[in-house]
């Protein structure tokens, strides 16, 4: 009942202080919310149904390599569990892999389905959606709330495609998934972080997921504003001034406690992530959500880009400078990074790039360099075919 409780508190916090704390309008979420509308709508996925099914490139290899991964299998088992058990590092590792695999399965299912309408792969994603609806209860230890915005960010893509395009989920376990999203997942992430960057945007992007799926408005609206809120204090621009800007609540209020944020970086430069110089790959898991959470709020009518479009695409290039091979300067990260961004520029890229027109050169490189993204086998999934040139 406490938590309970503390969530309808900070729904409704949230949606008043939108607008105060970021200037935002007090209400992001729509009229009526659209489906499937998490990450993907009806429109991408016809475009990328006839481009497979045309042969044509990258989407064809895409789908390939889909098909071939172990998330499309249709021999595979679901490992559910009463209690997702998650430590830092995913030690102890309790369910951890699992669940986030699982869901990632039931996007890769619910996407197989989609493009060859064989109802085996709707149905190997129902199944793989109903054992964990019908099982898991809390996730607990450290990592609890980055676990749970992991695997909360692929189950409402994969339940948004389902539900609305495959006849075969009966409606009682349909309103047992979304109980389980709108009971343990949405209260362990709607509240948000102070930890590193990456975790709140990744836990947001899970809340802004289940809040279109639950057509929860208030959820949506919290979770937009505070992702309004954290990516200016996440991708650093020149207009920000001196230092970085901050999330309210935060304690970062000295220019020490700030630098420290910042792993120690002390010149700040346009696309500079508050993770670039800990390394590349969580910096990746920032930016995916960024414009996971982007993309979403596009397809419900109320689009952030052009909110977040410099930051973005600043951090894109700047980040896909250095995982290409250029050498950091002294000034930056101490003369040396950590590459490993992953496969996580297709959506922002091709919203920036291809719908926006921002030149990209360095991210244009970076992303055509690693097609056909696949996954990262933590809530990222098959960009390439979803996202790439997709207008729609």
């Amino acid at each position: 009942m406490r938590r309970k409780l503390t969530l309808v508190v900070g729904v409704l916090l949230g949606a008043l202080t939108a607008g105060l704390l970021i200037g935002a309008p007090s209400t992001a979420a729509p009229a009526a919310f659209t489906h499937p509308g998490v990450l993907v709508g009806t429109a991408q996925l016809d475009l990328t149904r006839s481009k497979v099914n045309s042969g044509a490139q990258p989407w064809k290899s895409s789908f390939d390599a889909m098909m071939a991964s172990k998330y499309a299998s249709l021999s595979r088992t679901p490992k559910p569990r009463a209690v997702v058990e998650c430590g830092s590092y995913s030690d102890p590792n309790y369910g951890c892999t699992d669940e986030r695999e699982d869901a990632l399965a039931a996007y890769t299912l619910s996407l197989a389905w989609y493009i060859t309408r064989d109802s085996t792969y709707a149905d190997k994603a129902i199944q793989i959606m109903d054992a964990w609806s019908g099982t898991i209860k809390d996730h607990t230890n450290s990592n609890a709330p980055l676990q749970t915005g992991w695997a909360g960010s692929s189950w409402p893509r994969a339940a948004e495609i389902i539900r609305y395009t495959y006849d075969g989920w009966p409606k009682a376990r349909v309103d047992r998934f979304a109980g389980m999203l709108r009971d343990v997942y949405l209260p362990e992430v709607i509240n948000g972080s102070n930890s590193n960057g990456n975790w709140e945007l990744s836990m947001m992007e899970a809340a802004v997921g289940i809040s279109v799926f639950v057509e929860d408005k208030a959820s949506y609206d919290k979770a937009i504003a505070t992702f309004r809120a954290r990516v200016p204090a996440y991708i650093y621009l020149k207009s920000d001034g001196d230092l970085p800007k901050t999330t309210p609540g935060s304690g970062l209020n000295t220019r020490d406690k700030i630098i420290k944020y910042w792993q120690g970086q002390t010149t700040f430069v346009d696309g500079l992530t508050q993770e670039t110089c800990r390394d590349f790959t969580h910096t990746g898991y920032g930016l995916s959500a960024i414009s996971h959470i982007a993309e979403t709020s596009r397809l419900q009518g109320n689009d952030l880009y052009p909110e977040v479009a410099d930051r973005l695409r600043h951090a894109l290039g700047f980040q896909a400078t250095y995982e290409l091979g250029t050498a950091p300067p002294p000034w930056l990260c101490g003369g040396s990074v950590k590459r490993g961004l992953g496969p996580v520029t297709e959506v922002g890229y091709n919203a920036l790039h291809n719908r926006m027109h921002h030149e990209m050169t360095n991210t244009r490189t970076l992303t055509e360099k690693q097609r056909p993204a696949g996954s990262n086998n933590l809530f990222v999934g098959w960009e390439t075919l979803t996202h790439a040139e997709n207008p729609s």
